[in-house]
């Protein structure tokens, strides 16, 4: 059997006395996508930050294509380091920064050399559908065609795990349905190990090959899907 792309061995991560994080051990295979299912508070987010490097847990290892990225209160590799694709709840675009320009800041940072920047970032905002804003400011963009340019600044870098963190919660439903299927389709073509948070049982039938239940920092259930067989 292969090594898993990521695993987590017993991670653990406190605020104070707050137990955001309890003893959490997963494992995540090349090319799968997970859902994170639970309420609001549950841990998801704070599971995904530690998976970035973004937080250092208290306990626990973080493993990624074979190598530690994190220990017991100590990060082994940057986040920087660990090819890692985020896609923000808030979206975090840079304000300032037009639409391709906010593509060529991951480029730069994964020192992708200039001369193939222009071509790579056509081709990812082609696959998100929306390679005619490339000249646009976040501002000037409507919700859904900001939720394509995060996602495509995620995915420029080709990175190994592209991490969710509820990116459609502030949609309207039947844009959020859309942009799910497109995910989807992404995944399915692109074949990028995904994990997504979400508190919506419906995301998981579309985006899910495994779902994962937390509660109150810790994994409940674990469900496989049958996603793969029926090719959706």
């Amino acid at each position: 059997m292969n090594s898993p792309l990521l695993s987590l061995k017993n991670v653990t991560k406190r605020y104070g006395s707050h137990q955001a994080v309890d003893r959490v051990s997963l494992e995540v295979a090349s090319g799968d996508a997970v859902v994170i299912f639970g309420p609001s508070g549950c841990g998801k987010t704070t599971l995904l930050r530690l998976i970035a490097g973004l937080e250092v847990p208290d306990n626990g290892e973080i493993w990624l294509a074979g190598a530690q990225a994190s220990g017991a209160r100590r990060n082994m590799l940057a986040p920087h380091e660990r090819g890692i694709g985020f896609v923000f709840q808030d979206l975090a675009l840079w304000p300032h920064l037009t639409v391709q320009r906010n593509l060529n800041f991951v480029l730069e940072a994964v020192k992708m050399p200039r001369p193939d920047r222009a071509a790579r970032t056509l081709a990812v905002l082609s696959l998100v559908r929306i390679e005619q804003l490339s000249s646009r400011y976040p501002h000037e963009l409507s919700g859904g065609e900001q939720q394509r340019v995060a996602l495509a600044r995620a995915l420029v870098g080709q990175p190994r795990v592209l991490l969710l963190d509820e990116p459609f919660s502030s949609l309207d439903p039947e844009l959020r349905e859309a942009l799910r299927s497109e995910l989807a389709r992404l995944q399915r073509m692109l074949q990028v190990t995904t994990v997504y948070v979400t508190h919506d049982q419906g995301d998981a039938a579309i985006l899910a090959d495994r779902v994962i239940e937390m509660r109150a920092g810790r994994i409940v259930a674990v469900n496989d899907t049958n996603r793969k067989e029926h090719g959706a």
